[in-house]
């Protein structure tokens, strides 16, 4: 089975071609321009540059979630157009799953996925490594760093921190006096490679979607919709 990933939940975005658990081909840019001017050039010179085309792709999958509204609507908008033609299937990965997988070589290690949410907040999935796959031990949720902290005093086993918000956590949970450490540079940040792992997991569990049925997983408010509805409650409280 072949899989398209492409990863823009983030700054930085990426894509990936893989067969089965062999990454054929990845591409990852950070240059600061918008994922909406990157992401299908990137798509299409990957696929060229491997000797590839759209239509040998099984699978198109893509980080859905969390992570930022805009990157997020990019990302699955761009998967759905490439699965489109071809009636192919996607899967909708979680972001935070994602990140967690290139570390499951890692046996027995408990991983703690972070982004940062801003509000003193994270985007945060627990795992734990077994037989070269991931145990959920939490839900993907928008949780407080001091929350969080309280969560894992009562885990014994060190955290390996990964994600774009785990230098931020690194600093608040050793004050915590919490055993943390942060995954290697290389395996910090979020890859199109770990959304392909996610993928497989999900197509193994028989829980791949059309195209129409993808959609982005926000796990909270936007700024703007937050802003709208405390506007619509000062309102009222002036009534």
């Amino acid at each position: 089975m072949k899989i398209l990933a492409l990863e823009s939940s983030a700054v930085a975005c990426s894509v990936c071609l893989c067969e089965g658990e062999t990454l054929l081909a990845q591409s990852f840019q950070n240059s600061g321009l918008t994922h909406s001017r990157t992401l299908m050039p990137m798509c299409r010179d990957l696929l060229e540059n491997c000797g590839h085309t759209l239509d040998e792709v099984d699978v198109v999958a893509v980080a859905a979630g969390p992570g930022s509204f805009t990157g997020l609507r990019i990302g699955v908008a761009a998967a759905k157009g490439l699965a489109y033609a071809g009636d192919k299937l996607c899967a909708g990965a979680s972001t935070l799953e994602a990140m967690a997988w290139p570390l499951a070589h890692l046996e027995g290690a408990d991983l703690c996925a972070v982004m940062d949410a801003r509000r003193q907040q994270v985007y945060n999935g627990l795992f734990e490594v077994q037989g070269g796959a991931l145990l959920r031990r939490s839900p993907d949720r928008a949780i407080g760093i001091d929350q969080l902290a309280e969560e894992l005093k009562g885990r014994k086993k060190p955290q390996i921190l990964v994600g774009d918000g785990a230098r931020l956590c690194y600093n608040e949970l050793i004050k915590h006096g919490l055993p943390v450490e942060l995954a290697p540079p290389h395996l910090l940040f979020q890859s199109a490679w770990g959304v392909a792992r996610a993928a497989r997991a999900l197509a193994a569990d028989g829980k791949l979607v059309p195209a129409a049925e993808l959609v982005p997983v926000y796990h909270r408010l936007s700024q703007a919709e937050r802003e709208r509805l405390a506007n619509a409650e000062n309102s009222k409280g002036e009534k």
